[in-house]
């Protein structure tokens, strides 16, 4: 809130170069805003990915929380004046790259009642195939579509 009121004053000063430095400053405070929300979701998708790889079933439960996460990522990816997207595909690639682990780690808690840490399920999971449906399923999700 207090670099709103910066800017205002910068502007109302007249000190345009110090407004544009300011408004890129907010411009990637946003983002990083989005990729932290967007990244969360990540890890839960990701990770009902993971489970369902490595036990080589799903659950109505895991399906659910697979379709929630896509819709929260879609709702936080989205720009809702220009219907853009805030991260495009290489980003949205990077984020997944980057939370993989963090999913992994939630996931070997879980699956199979904690019968693995993360470091084996890194052997176990092909983590690329994981990182492209996740990519796949965000990228093709259209919320017009009903379930």
């Amino acid at each position: 809130m207090d670099e709103i009121l910066q800017l205002k004053q910068y502007l109302l000063e007249a000190r345009y170069d110090e407004a544009l430095m300011l408004a890129d400053e907010l411009e990637e405070m946003a983002k990083d805003d989005k990729i932290t929300r967007i990244g969360s979701f990540a890890v839960i998708l990701m990770m009902h990915l993971v489970k369902q790889e490595v036990e080589q079933r799903t659950t109505r439960s895991w399906d659910l929380s697979i379709a929630e996460a896509v819709d929260r990522i879609y709702d936080s990816n989205s720009r809702r004046k220009s219907h853009g997207s805030y991260l495009q595909e290489s980003e949205l690639r990077e984020t997944l790259e980057a939370k993989f682990h963090h999913a992994l780690r939630r996931a070997a808690a879980e699956i199979h009642e904690g019968k693995f840490t993360a470091k084996e399920l890194v052997r176990i999971v092909q983590r690329q195939a994981i990182i492209d449906k996740a990519l796949h399923l965000i990228l093709t999700y259209n919320p017009n579509d009903e379930e």
